[in-house]
């Protein structure tokens, strides 16, 4: 999960004040070391944790604690607050050209997720209604055009290509073939470097006087951590970027960059990569993204993401023919639909508390022997689930390459399933306030 080892760390270091009557200076300079620890450990700046930890200690010291606080929650209010801030406040958005199409310019270091995510943001923008496309400007590594057609044909968006013509060229006739053929929407994916050279920026400082794009987005490997802080520095210097996109965000326990990146350079994130999939992409809110580091949940992200994944129709028809005709097929698309969500393991993480479950098993590939037990049904038996006797239980494990207790655990859930949503149904207000949050 991301940030999984700063927020263990941190709830411990925070977890130390609970229990206080008081918030006394002694024990807010406590706390605050663990916290200045907590960050370097997970190789934020060291003068943003300098400056960070200075704030937590002005604001906390004499604080009057509020009746509904303990001490420790008065501090975890402070520290999420602080946190917010040190990564820009609030969710910084697209800004959009006056003229047909918005140029946005992606740019990076090879290596760091660049031409994936150039498909995810066009991915993320069609679903918004807008109609992109990409055009390939990285004429040095191999097969990186092959790649961009590819991750674009996945997502249905098409890539504007010249072969090794000149970057430069092929990004100004891709702004023209956007504008011909009602594309307001154009991602240029540039070339990257190993490190950063004179030859790479001058390359990229010439399409951008020439196509003058709306926005510059620096992408970045989160789990490069605070190096990636240092290109991208360098990166705003020579060429003037607006925004940051952090990818591989899932992958780092750390979150160095994510703390640092906008103290340092100034400039804002604007999205985060979340997975592997051409879906996993999220616009980043540093105020969510503050509550997540500190256990707190994401509810909100957890909310749109049910949103965007669950088929209200069905939805509505299953509440209509009630508990009772809750069927095996029903079932098995509730999983797909927390496969969509992010798995359980995303979902879990977006979950109050969830750095408490420490090393429980919530591995995704917890879904696929029930998926695989279910299939081995037939149409009969997953819409009468009460004709599974001992001998189909044991045709299903033997098709499935499970167990008969495998299938029997399954049949628990299922029961467990209808009961829940039984109860669910028994509360109709609680019912409709459900289905109102999925519209």
């Amino acid at each position: 999960m991301a940030f999984e080892g700063l927020s263990q760390k941190l709830t411990a270091a925070l977890q130390k004040l609970s229990g206080r009557g008081k918030l006394t200076e002694q024990s807010v300079k406590e706390g605050v070391r663990e916290v200045r620890v907590a960050l370097l450990e997970a190789d934020v700046n060291y003068l943003v944790v300098k400056d960070f930890c200075k704030r937590i200690a002005e604001r906390c010291v004499g604080t009057q604690v509020m009746e509904s606080l303990t001490p420790g929650q008065q501090v975890i209010k402070i520290v999420a607050e602080e946190m917010t801030e040190l990564m820009g406040a609030q969710n910084a958005r697209l800004t959009w050209s006056s003229s047909v199409p918005t140029i946005y310019m992606l740019c990076g270091l090879q290596g760091a997720g660049k031409t994936t995510m150039a498909a995810k943001l066009a991915n993320y923008l069609q679903k918004t209604g807008k109609k992109p496309i990409l055009a390939a400007c990285d004429i040095y590594r191999p097969a990186a055009i092959k790649q961009l057609q590819v991750v674009g044909a996945q997502v249905n968006i098409p890539v504007y290509e010249r072969s090794t013509q000149d970057p430069v060229k092929t990004a100004v006739e891709a702004v023209e073939y956007a504008r011909d053929h009602g594309r307001d929407v154009l991602i240029i994916d540039t070339a990257g470097r190993l490190h950063i050279d004179e030859e790479l920026m001058d390359e990229l400082r010439r399409i951008k006087e020439k196509v003058k794009p709306q926005e510059i987005l620096f992408v970045v490997d989160a789990m490069t951590g605070q190096d990636a802080v240092t290109v991208a520095k360098t990166f705003d210097e020579k060429l003037g970027i607006n925004g940051v996109i952090l990818t591989k965000l899932d992958g780092d326990t750390r979150g160095g960059a994510a703390l640092s990146v906008k103290a340092v350079v100034g400039k804002p994130i604007k999205f985060s990569g979340t997975g592997e999939k051409l879906a996993d992409i999220e616009p980043f809110h540093p105020d969510r993204m503050a509550r997540r580091i500190l256990g707190m949940g994401d509810v909100l992200t957890l909310i749109e993401k049910a949103q965007e994944s669950v088929d209200v129709a069905a939805a509505e028809k299953l509440a209509r023919r009630g508990p009772s005709e809750l069927t095996l097929d029903d079932f098995l698309a509730q999983m797909q639909q927390m496969k969509k969500m992010g798995g359980i393991r995303s979902m879990l993480s977006m979950l109050p508390g969830a750095g408490k479950l420490g090393d429980i098993d919530v591995s995704d590939d917890a879904l696929k022997k029930p998926e695989a037990i279910i299939r081995s049904m037939t149409a009969r038996e997953r819409r009468n689930p009460g004709i599974l006797n001992a001998s189909r239980r044991k045709r299903i494990a033997a098709g499935s390459g499970t167990t008969v207790q495998d299938v029997n655990s399954l049949m628990r859930q299922f029961e467990q399933a209808r009961d829940m949503m039984k109860r669910m149904m028994g509360n109709k207000g609680m019912a409709r306030k459900m289905m109102r949050n999925f519209k």
